[in-house]
């Protein structure tokens, strides 16, 4: 839940690949319902895109991307460059549907993370409380994957 005295600043987006966004469109809703303000790129959003929103707004402390077509490990190609060039300075949460296929691949996961990815999320509704998490100095706990 958003402190009291502060508006918490969230980046949201679809992957440049990927124009689904009712999904995205949800996850929006229900972060605003939190008190989350919620800058929301929509759909086809490049990595660069996602650096320029954070660069007009360096108060956000995370960017989730959504995928939905399978793709975002190849739209998420350029993240350790802009990561590397100091782009990208919060955390990124990833997650939707990560792979073509029915067959879900489990090293899939350590991909994203190996791209600068900080956490792959299965169930969007966890949304607030890793962004709680994010924000403690504690480890993220491993049952959030």
């Amino acid at each position: 839940m958003a402190h009291d005295t502060e508006t918490r600043t969230v980046i949201l987006g679809v992957t440049a690949s990927d124009a689904h966004v009712i999904a995205n469109h949800l996850i929006a809703y229900s972060l605003r319902a939190h008190g989350f303000h919620v800058i929301n790129l929509g759909p086809c959003t490049s990595v660069a895109e996602f650096a320029a929103a954070h660069s007009d707004h360096p108060e956000a402390e995370a960017i989730i991307v959504g995928s939905l077509n399978g793709h975002a490990y190849e739209d998420l190609q350029d993240l350790p460059e802009f990561r590397a060039k100091g782009l990208l300075g919060c955390p990124v949460i990833l997650g939707g549907n990560l792979s073509v296929g029915s067959r879900k691949d489990t090293d899939r996961t350590n991909q994203f993370y190996d791209l600068g990815v900080e956490v792959v999320l299965s169930d969007p509704e966890l949304l607030p409380a890793v962004l709680d998490e994010l924000r403690s100095p504690a480890p993220l706990s491993a049952a959030l994957s």
